[in-house]
């Protein structure tokens, strides 16, 4: 096994995808130099090393958790050590990996747009439109998924025995996370229970059970 353990048509097939994301719908700002070099650091100093990240490197999922793994090389994550290369790029990128009966919950990237690429297993997906439509489909090895920029969308890996391991490209450095239920049912400060009651139909003690589920 070598320093990554996916094979280079995977990898070449994700930086084609990486690039076209890049050029077609990057939502950073554009640089109007080589790359940015971060503040406190000499430039005669960065090597090749400023551009490589070990981010993705090694990732084990956690399959005691009913959620997907994902492990972002970004401009702020992994927090010990981000990938200050990407900054003003428009591009970052996801190692997903979904153990059997794990799901990646609605959530939308406010700041760029997702492709997805299956690199082993059979993956459902679905978004949601501004008119409310549902769009779903089942990804296979090789396949790639897009989900435009701050719509909802969703993972689920319906299989049993199998894990499903993906990449996801994104338009931005730092596309952003927001998930629907730990925003509405875990914020730093909890939002009215009567708002939540009335806007989606349930009982307080349900709101309450939300927030024990999600704290």
């Amino acid at each position: 096994m070598g320093r990554f353990p996916y094979s280079s048509f995977a990898l070449l097939v994700f930086v084609a995808v990486a690039l076209t994301l890049q050029s077609v719908q990057a939502s950073d700002p554009e640089l109007t130099k080589d790359f940015q070099v971060p503040a406190g650091i000499n430039a005669a100093d960065i090597d090749g090393t400023f551009f490589t990240s070990e981010a993705l490197k090694n990732v084990m999922p956690n399959v005691a958790s009913p959620f997907a793994t994902v492990t972002t090389a970004n401009l702020v994550a992994p927090a010990k050590a981000p990938f200050l290369a990407v900054d003003g790029l428009g591009v970052s990128m996801a190692l997903l990996q979904f153990p059997p009966g794990t799901v990646n919950p609605p959530h939308t990237h406010p700041r760029g747009t997702e492709l997805l690429f299956i690199i082993e297993g059979t993956l459902d997906v679905g978004l949601v439109d501004t008119t409310n439509k549902l769009f779903t489909n089942t990804l296979y090895k090789g396949d790639i998924f897009a989900f435009p920029k701050g719509l909802v969308h969703f993972q689920i890996n319906n299989d049993k025995y199998k894990t499903v391991t993906a990449l996801g490209g994104f338009s931005s450095s730092n596309a952003g996370l927001v998930r629907l239920p730990n925003t509405l049912f875990n914020t730093s400060a909890p939002i009215s229970d009567k708002v939540l009651e009335i806007s989606f139909g349930i009982s307080g003690d349900v709101v309450k059970a939300l927030r024990a589920q999600f704290a």
